[in-house]
């Protein structure tokens, strides 16, 4: 019993980390990236702003779906069942 709570908790405390991180990297982007843009709006007329800031939302979009389990590819679900099927696997 002892061993399934210390197991449950080292995943519970992953996971705040996890999360504690997406934040982190949420405020870095939401500090950033406006202040690109007034470097940027401010000293040329082309809009490279634009990279930077859609290159770090895909990131920190992965980065939430990986903290918040929402991932549609590599869910929870796929991970059981590709689990149970390496563990039928008798040359695994």
């Amino acid at each position: 019993m002892e061993y399934q709570n210390d197991a449950k908790y080292r995943r519970a405390k992953e996971k705040v980390e996890s999360i504690r991180s997406f934040y982190g990297n949420l405020f870095a982007y939401a500090l950033v990236i406006p202040f690109l843009a007034y470097i940027n709006y401010s000293t040329t007329s082309f809009p490279w702003v634009i990279f930077p800031a859609l290159g770090w939302g895909l990131g920190l979009l992965g980065h939430g779906l990986h903290a918040f389990a929402q991932n549609p590819f590599f869910g929870k679900e796929w991970e059981e069942r590709k689990i149970a099927e390496l563990m039928k696997d008798h040359n695994f």
